[in-house]
């Protein structure tokens, strides 16, 4: 059973059915219904293989993260997901696990793979091969990574901004002597959030130390093992704030504090997380953070890529979404 079948059963033309099968939304309501109830009714399935050997490209877009265990970029995955899924593409997942090496690895392997597209968060530098895949009419859009002058598409939100918001929130509620708890520092998003906490410190007037507690990841046992460090400290050089470069530390800092039970939290002191994920306001202490439209960011930078990948002459764009600051009590003991 071919094409010319379903379109001489449905009464359209050949174009109609690739169009209904490939970009539906170019086809009206009524020849849209006309040809999926055909192809229901005929029990029509396209030779997808022989498809990818005309086109030489599959009906698949790579995503590339830098940490499948963390929330945040489980709901990007979701978001780019659920709008392939609703434009008939598959979504090949892969996580770099923070290692550049892992990650030239899944650039290499989507690109055997032909996918129409890739979307990453990049975790090393990756412009000169992202040029590459360019070169050989694989389009590619940077997940939670602002682009700048790259000639590539971004989809992110303002790192410096969520920073400077989350800092700016905690010396409002009294707090002088900041920690930024975070790493690796070789992560664009967490160097900017540092930056943008750094500019709320310097443009107070007021007297604030900002100092950085380095981490190796952003999971909640790096988060646990830096709370345990402020911990041994004396009591005169710990800080009263803590501000975490995502939420999964800041929920280790939280358990390590509560579980020590020396410090109250918010009273002694107070912690700031960043992507509001749902473990956030379940915590023991439910923790204050900066929201990311999470979903959002993976949907639209889907809809980007495929705009790309079917128009070449897209001019790259940069998307960038604002964060919220959600406040609760780890930073506020009433909240």
């Amino acid at each position: 059973m071919s094409v010319r079948d379903v379109a001489r059963h449905a009464g359209v033309s050949v174009g109609t059915v690739s169009n209904a099968l490939n970009r539906p939304d170019s086809v009206s309501p009524d020849a849209l219904a006309r040809v999926r109830a055909s192809i229901g009714e005929l029990g029509y399935v396209r030779n997808e293989a022989a498809r990818n050997l005309r086109s030489g490209v599959t009906a698949s877009i790579g995503l590339i993260v830098v940490d499948s265990q963390v929330p945040f970029f489980q709901d990007v995955g979701r978001g780019a997901a659920d709008e392939a899924a609703d434009r008939g593409i598959a979504l090949l997942y892969g996580s770099s696990a923070e290692d550049p090496a892992r990650e030239r690895m899944y650039l290499d392997l989507f690109e055997e793979h032909r996918v129409r597209g890739l979307l990453i968060a990049p975790v090393g530098d990756v412009s000169r091969r992202l040029h590459q895949l360019r070169e050989r009419g694989i389009r590619s859009v940077l997940v939670d990574r602002f682009s700048g002058e790259e000639p590539v598409s971004s989809v992110s939100v303002d790192n410096v901004a969520g920073g400077r918001m989350a800092v700016e929130h905690l010396l409002a509620t009294g707090r002088r002597r900041i920690a930024f708890v975070g790493g690796p520092l070789t992560l664009r998003q967490v160097t900017d959030r540092l930056a943008g906490a750094r500019v709320a410190a310097d443009e107070s007037g007021l007297p604030v130390s900002v100092e950085v507690v380095a981490t190796e990841t952003t999971s909640v046992a790096a988060g646990v093992a830096a709370g345990e460090r402020l911990l041994a400290r004396e009591p005169a050089d710990r800080p009263d704030a803590v501000f975490a470069a995502n939420d999964l530390v800041a929920l280790g800092l939280l358990q390590a504090i509560v579980g020590d039970g020396r410090l109250r939290v918010p009273e002694d002191v107070a912690i700031m997380g960043f992507d509001d994920i749902s473990f956030a306001a379940a915590a023991a202490v439910p923790l204050s953070s900066m929201r990311q439209p999470s979903t959002t960011i993976g949907a639209t930078a889907l809809r980007i890529l495929l705009e790309e990948s079917e128009d070449p002459d897209t001019i790259p764009r940069q998307t960038v979404y604002q964060p919220e600051l959600v406040v609760r009590r780890s930073t506020v003991a009433s909240a």
